[in-house]
């Protein structure tokens, strides 16, 4: 791993995912949680200070000691337990059916096998639990499609592995979940990059 994978890009993901379009899909996710949450990806930790009095503790995945450091310093400030682990979500180093709540917010993108970290998602989660999601990806309009195939190469070596054609409902019903709720749309900025899936599912 070179410099600008150790130190520069993830000081350029945490400044990018504190754009306020993001902040009323957080915000949701924030209010939806509960319980022992399970965060994938839980990057420099910017939902920390959305999660309800219902939550218990949370646990935050990463692979990124640089965004981890970031998350800890946030997590001071939170009014439950944070644990941090840095680890892959295609190996979630947890106990199976030990998480109320699993959360991710635009991490999909950019795991090497998210169908993989989804089937883990689903593993660790108690009975009655479920799966808390806000991805970019795939859009619907085939001039847009065509853009995100095109771009891709490129932007996922700029981008720390960002995919924007992943299709995310796709993604969660081959793990082996059931989709509860989904919903679509662009938010502002270009085309290729916006559209984004918000649901919830639960495991089949």
């Amino acid at each position: 791993m070179g410099v600008y994978e150790r130190f520069v890009l993830p000081r350029l993901l945490a400044l990018a995912m504190r754009h306020r379009e993001l902040v009323p899909f957080r915000q949701r996710v924030g209010r939806a949680a509960a319980g022992r949450v399970l965060e994938l990806g839980i990057g420099s930790g910017l939902n920390l200070g959305f999660y309800g009095s219902d939550v218990t503790s949370v646990v935050g995945v990463d692979p990124s000691p640089a965004l981890l450091r970031m998350a800890e310093d946030r997590s001071r400030g939170a009014s439950f337990p944070v644990e941090l682990v840095e680890a892959s979500s295609e190996r979630l180093p947890l106990e199976d059916r030990s998480a109320d709540i699993v959360v991710t917010t635009w991490t999909m993108c950019s795991v090497g096998d998210a169908v993989q970290a989804l089937r883990e998602a689903r593993r660790v989660l108690r009975p009655g639990g479920a799966l808390l999601f806000v991805e970019h990806g795939r859009a619907p309009d085939p001039r847009v499609r065509w853009w995100q195939d095109r771009l891709t190469p490129t932007w996922r070596r700029v981008a720390g592995g960002c995919h924007l054609n992943r299709k995310m409902d796709d993604l969660v019903l081959a793990a082996g979940f059931r989709l509860d709720d989904l919903r679509t749309g662009y938010v502002r900025g270009p085309r290729p990059l916006t559209f984004m899936y918000e649901g919830r599912a639960r495991p089949r």
